[in-house]
């Protein structure tokens, strides 16, 4: 074990090296910097408390823990503050100079509706590999966060974008299924 006065100068250097790549693979986790910044701190507090036992590979174990307390906070989080609908509205605030017409308003809201409601009904894995292609991450940047071989990385997202395009077009049929059943039925029965 190390002398006690060298732990923290260790300890502050690792902060310096790891703080702003744990910082941002976290933004890209779950979509709030302020928040990533709060959760790279407690990546780095477990760090102090119960470093690894090969320091170096401390960057293999940022990563890990970094995924955990990710997901755990992804997983308290309540639904009305779902990665989706930060995702939504900063697509929002990039289009404020469009005015859209209210008819084609309502038509956005309700796609970007159902490509929420697709997108949770897939797995996290899923998820986090179709909005990290999404965010312009590599396949090897891809491959660490899911902690899979980036061979694999092609087959995963393609298969990931598969399901995603049979639940929405899933979604689309009943949709639109409950819309003929109605004018089937004629107006106001």
């Amino acid at each position: 074990m190390m002398e006690d006065a060298q732990v923290p100068e260790l300890f502050q250097r690792l902060f310096r090296e790891h703080y702003s790549e744990v910082a941002r693979k976290l933004y890209a986790l779950i979509g709030d910097y302020g928040t990533a910044e709060d959760l790279a701190q407690e990546v780095f507090l477990r760090l102090y408390r119960n470093p690894p036992d090969r320091l170096e590979a401390v960057g293999a174990w940022l990563h890990r823990v970094l995924i955990r307390v990710g997901y755990d906070y992804l997983r308290q989080r309540s639904s009305s503050k779902t990665l989706l609908e930060k995702e939504t509205a900063r697509m929002a605030a990039w289009s404020e100079g469009f005015a859209p017409s209210g008819e084609s308003e309502v038509i956005r809201e309700w796609e970007i509706d159902v490509v929420r409601r697709v997108l949770r009904k897939l797995s996290d894995r899923d998820q986090t590999a179709l909005l990290l292609r999404e965010e312009g991450y590599s396949y090897e940047e891809i491959a660490r966060r899911l902690e899979v071989n980036p061979k694999i990385v092609g087959t995963l997202l393609a298969r990931a974008e598969d399901r995603l395009k049979k639940k929405y077009g899933q979604e689309e049929e009943r949709h639109d299924g409950g819309r003929r059943v109605q004018d089937r039925r004629g107006p106001g029965l």
